[in-house]
């Protein structure tokens, strides 16, 4: 089962520097993230949202890797491998990016956190500051809280067991505290 995680942060930038720092901690196998969503709430208290994980990332390729396998299978039979790559080498790059643009569209099913969940939550953080929502599936706790602890900011929501959210919540209370005392 994958964690939620939401962290608000005092400006309107912080969340897309802590993505980049989750995305090198991905790299790094420390973390394994389902989803991801950036908000930012504007001057004017509109809420945007930057999805992060996605999850149609390959569905192009895939369709072309299938319609070439399968295009020439068909034309082999056929006695016209040209003409049926070239045919299934069309739709299944077709397929991938109608399925993809579906997505974007909302034609599909939402996937990881919802979208209505993410806006009503949004809608509670201070214009101009941005929040990160994040769905955990694992990750490495210590060299997780160690790197994002650098952000400082407020944890907004967590289904993380209470231990867990304590360290969070004390990790980034540190660099609040680190702030506050230069400041």
């Amino acid at each position: 089962m994958s964690d939620l995680v939401c962290i608000a942060f005092d400006d309107s930038s912080t969340a897309d520097r802590v993505l980049n720092e989750l995305r090198a901690l991905e790299t790094n196998y420390i973390l394994d993230l389902e989803d991801a969503v950036v908000v930012v709430r504007d001057q004017d208290g509109k809420v945007h949202l930057k999805q992060c994980v996605d999850i149609f990332g390959g569905a192009t390729t895939h369709g072309v890797a299938l319609g070439m396998l399968w295009g020439g299978l068909i034309g082999l039979l056929f006695l016209n491998p040209v003409a049926g790559l070239l045919g299934s080498l069309a739709g299944g790059a077709g397929g991938g990016a109608i399925s993809k643009a579906a997505t974007e569209f909302g034609l599909l099913s939402d996937y990881g956190i919802p979208d209505n969940f993410i806006r009503a939550l949004g809608n509670t953080i201070l214009p101009d500051t941005s929040a990160i929502f994040l769905l955990i599936r694992n990750f490495d706790e210590d060299k997780f809280l160690d790197r994002i602890s650098e952000y400082g900011g407020t944890t907004l929501k967590t289904s993380l067991s209470k231990e867990q959210e304590e360290r969070l919540r004390t990790a980034l209370a540190k660099q609040r505290n680190k702030e506050t005392a230069t400041g």
